[in-house]
């Protein structure tokens, strides 16, 4: 798979569906942090602001307008971010059955969307891939989204047998395409995190060609290759980009896959060693403890353990 898919694929989102939120007047509504999960919302009617914790400037949000959080951080949406902030908490109380929330008296404002839950004791480094907001306003960009909008609120309303499912698949498509075109809309020169890489049509080549073949005995030389560029300048603009040097991206991504492996599989640590590339189990646990924290072995237990307290009511 591609970079985009390995990593919503790793962390498996479950959609939890929300049938929408309106508002009327002067309103500020601020949102508690997320953690481990998701946000993709559109805009159907009305306009607001967005202003997300650690984010230095606000974005203003107009109808047909789509974002994502995926941060997992506290934001405010607001007519106007001078007002003060009343608790989503007591509002949202109203959706637990589904349905449509109330501020204000509604009428001037209406957003729809889904939150995604996110899964695995590795979440939150996954996440910290993901672009903190995600603000789709290109036209073209809104049409193809539009679709996916409409037929999720459509099922929403008929609440017809299978409607729900419809519905979820219709947020996990909106999921993926506000990131797609996230991507394509390639950030301003200077860019840095995850998706500036994807975004780089150079630097796209080689973390392509990591996560197609992730056993490969890649080098720094021969992934510059793959890039078009030079043995340093590839380094030195992938760690920029990226964050971390190329093999050491590799080998993050080659843990992460094993320990999704490890904790949803009955593969003995020598095979999933093996199949990523390690001649010895004792290399490859020295790596994966270096990167994880943990052995592979302990990994697992503490899988069991964050799933059973997942579990719990």
């Amino acid at each position: 798979m591609d970079p985009l898919s390995d990593v919503l694929s790793l962390l498996k989102p479950r959609s939890y569906m929300s049938k929408g939120f309106e508002a009327g007047g002067d309103w500020s509504v601020q949102f508690p942090s997320h953690y481990q999960s998701i946000k993709c919302n559109a805009i159907i009617t009305g306009e607001c602001w967005l202003a997300v914790e650690s984010v230095p400037e606000p974005v203003h949000l107009k109808a047909g307008d789509c974002f994502v959080l995926p941060s997992g951080r506290p934001f405010r949406l607001a007519s106007d971010l001078s007002i003060s902030p009343v608790d989503a908490g007591p509002i949202f109380e109203q959706a637990r059955g589904g349905g449509t929330v109330s501020c204000n008296g509604g009428k001037d404002f209406f957003l729809t969307g889904s939150r995604f839950a996110v899964s695995g004791t590795n979440a939150p480094t996954l996440l910290a891939m993901l672009p903190p907001v995600v603000h789709i306003s290109k036209e073209s960009d809104k049409d193809s989204l539009r679709w996916a909008v409409e037929q999720m609120m459509q099922e929403l309303r008929d609440e017809r047998p299978g409607g729900l499912l419809i519905a979820q698949h219709m947020a996990h498509m909106m999921l993926v395409q506000a990131l797609r075109m996230h991507v394509d809309n390639a950030p301003d020169r200077g860019a840095s995190g995850w998706f500036a890489a994807l975004a780089d049509k150079q630097l796209a080549k080689a973390l392509n060609a990591m996560h197609e073949n992730p056993a490969h005995r890649w080098t720094v030389q021969t992934l510059a290759e793959r890039a078009g560029m030079s043995r340093s300048v590839f380094s030195l603009k992938f760690k920029q980009a990226v964050g971390s040097a190329p093999l050491e991206y590799l080998t993050r991504w080659r843990m992460l896959l094993a320990g999704d492996r490890l904790a949803n599989g009955n593969e003995p640590v020598s095979s999933v060693a093996l199949s990523l590339g390690y001649e010895s189990e004792s290399a490859f646990s020295t790596a994966f403890k270096r990167t994880l924290g943990c052995s592979p072995r302990q990994y697992g237990q503490k899988v069991e353990t964050v799933f059973e307290e997942e579990s719990r009511p």
